[in-house]
């Protein structure tokens, strides 16, 4: 490429001016998403929060909270997609392309922008003619059309695929534009000749699309998001007579889902606990109490994580809050980098069933008739069993390698720290008490944690930086949209495999494998932590929730106890090398180079496999509270 540049310097100076110009438009957008998404998220608090205020407090509810509150959340979540684009925050299996050479590892990163393109540009006439017909929809308690709601997802659409062409105009070259596009308009010009014969697959089709597409997709680094998009698109298109719009419906329906408005408020929470310094009063308190003893920061961690982990809803988030405060002090008693990056990921694998964690909020909203509040009452005892196996295993580490802090702390100093942690201490159980009372929903209770965060921060721990609250608010719209991207179009996927019949199939072959129940739960098992490896979580739950809990009830596993082995599962695969995403992300925030992790993490793993056999075989666990 360099040696044609230098032959034809005017496309040197063309592109180059392409080029700047794109990143201009770019960075326009940009501005204006993030201040817009930034409002929206302000604005969906002080609504939220006002509704519990005139509910609980005033005994006058006000009628139209839930339905503007949906209203703003399309808006939130198609703008908060198109700034996830843009800060490269959308979900998606980084492993493949990183083995490849730099040429290889940015063909395939045009390739992946041109999919993302395509995949828009196929929802652009579907998402106009259900535009249409919300436009005759009036909202019950707003009195508007629902239209205004709806054209939310064209203005996202629009701006992902002008973003993602940007993009690729900022980041190359023109021999690496031409030599992908053709590939891509190869293969889509192909799937659409080959019609009849896809039509004539039959179940062969859906391989094709759901498995082969998909999994080449994945590991191509393409967004898990839009991976599931195109590929229900394509198949839909292709071998169905089925209206495209019925796809847009059900990616609306999963969007707009009131339950999961609590994804942007969890986040903003978590964010704002490690701002106030409400995360380090916490870790403070552990510290003082068993910080002297071999191996005693590791027990620290695995505290700090069990107490604030799912708050934020995102295991970064809660990784970072914890991480920066204990490791350089356990480095300094003598403790190996990838040893705490090893705990620190696997801690966080632990954690996934600890209310208010977003991925029992989505179980929760996916699956009819499962109660939020009965998953998190169900959730405490799995993650302490999980926490016991790992702290088993951190004492059994740190015997010969953990200096010790020497002396005890004194007893004066371990109240103190704890008359200025209990503050923070009791926002977890404020949550999950607010909840289980009914005092507020489980999307309404996010804002109260935010108001009694904001005021810890304010009034007790005077530590509130009013500059830092708008990049909170911008990562809140990037990794709302992000996750909430996955579950539209994951629900999307879900209702077209139903549609296909492989829903009837899945749940034949669950049925019948052997050892019954326990067989399920076995298979299971194993399934998701394949899963939670390759897709992460949620677009694994969003996927095959709705289809093995009705399974798991017709042969008697409670729906609680199997959410609970879904989600260890999970959690163990997302963080297991060498595919799982949340190791490589432990590894970043612990600043440690992977492979000294990767040899030192399997301990731990396999005392979370433990606990999972301990949860799977004792349901007791898991629904002895409810």
């Amino acid at each position: 490429m360099s040696q044609l540049v230098e032959e034809i310097p005017e496309i040197r100076l063309s592109w180059g001016s392409i080029s700047r110009a794109a990143f201009a438009i770019d960075s326009l957008i940009g501005l204006v998403t993030e201040a817009v998404g930034a409002a929206l998220v302000v604005v969906e608090i002080c609504i939220l929060f006002t509704g519990v205020v005139s509910r609980y407090v005033f005994d006058s509810p006000i009628i139209w909270t839930d339905e503007l509150s949906t209203f703003l959340f399309l808006w939130l979540v198609m703008l908060g997609a198109v700034v996830a684009l843009r800060r490269d925050r959308h979900m998606r299996l980084t492993t493949f392309i990183n083995w490849c050479s730099p040429k290889w590892r940015g063909w395939l990163s045009n390739v992946a922008a041109l999919v993302v393109i395509v995949f828009v540009l196929e929802i652009i006439v579907p998402a106009r003619q259900y535009l249409q017909v919300q436009q005759s929809t009036e909202l019950i308690t707003l009195h508007i059309s629902d239209g205004y709601r709806v054209v939310a997802i064209l203005v996202g659409a629009g701006l992902i695929s002008l973003v993602a062409l940007l993009r690729l105009l900022e980041t190359t070259y023109w021999r690496g534009f031409l030599s992908a596009l053709p590939v891509v308009g190869a293969i889509a010009g192909a799937l659409w000749l080959a019609q009849p014969m896809l039509v004539a697959m039959g179940s062969g089709s859906i391989v094709l699309f759901f498995v082969v597409i998909v999994a080449v997709c994945v590991f191509i680094g393409v967004p898990i998001a839009f991976t599931f998009g195109i590929a229900t698109l394509s198949y839909l298109a292709l071998t169905t007579q089925m209206p495209l719009t019925i796809v847009i419906n059900r990616l609306d329906d999963g969007i707009s889902n009131m339950l999961l408005l609590a994804v942007p408020m969890f986040v903003f929470l978590g964010l704002l606990m490690e701002m106030t310094g409400t995360a380090r009063v916490m870790v403070n308190f552990l510290a003082a109490l068993v910080g002297h003893v071999r191996g005693g920061l590791s027990y620290v961690l695995l505290g700090a994580m069990y107490l604030i982990s799912g708050i934020s809803g995102s295991k970064a988030a809660d990784m970072a809050a914890v991480a920066p405060i204990l490791f350089p002090e356990m480095q300094r008693r003598g403790m190996h980098p990838g040893e705490l990056s090893s705990l620190l990921a696997t801690s966080s694998a632990m954690s996934e069933t600890i209310p208010p964690s977003l991925v029992l909020i989505t179980i929760g909203s996916v699956v009819p008739g499962l109660s939020i509040a009965a998953l998190f009452t169900g959730g405490l005892l799995p993650a302490f069993v999980a926490a016991l196996a790992l702290v088993v295993v951190a004492w059994w580490r740190s015997r010969k390698k953990d200096k010790g802090a020497g002396e005890r702390a004194p007893v004066s100093l371990i109240l103190r720290t704890l008359v200025i942690a209990l503050p923070g201490l009791s926002l977890p159980f404020v949550i999950r008490y607010t909840v289980i009372e009914g005092v507020a929903t489980a999307t309404e209770v996010s804002t109260v944690g935010v108001v009694y965060t904001a005021l810890l921060g304010l009034l007790v721990y005077r530590q509130f930086d009013w500059r830092r609250i708008y990049p909170i608010l911008i990562e809140t719209v990037s990794l709302t949209g992000a996750v909430m991207m996955i579950i539209g179009t994951a629900t999307g996927m879900a209702w077209a495999l139903t549609q296909s019949g492989f829903s009837l199939w899945l749940v034949s072959v669950m049925a019948a494998v052997p050892g019954g129940s326990w067989g399920f739960l076995a298979v299971t098992i194993v399934a998701f932590i394949i899963l939670g490896s390759v897709l992460e979580g949620l677009p694994a739950i969003v996927l095959f929730g709705p289809l093995l809990f009705p399974v798991a009830k017709a042969m008697g596993v409670h729906e609680v106890h199997y959410a609970m082995v879904v989600i260890l599962a999970m959690g163990i695969g997302l963080f297991a090398p060498p595919f799982g995403v949340g190791f490589f992300s432990a590894c970043a925030i612990g600043r440690t180079n992977p492979n000294d992790s990767i040899w030192r993490i399997w301990p731990y793993i396999g005392a979370l496999v433990v606990s999972l056999l301990i949860v799977a075989a004792i349901p007791w666990l898991s629904i002895g509270f409810l």
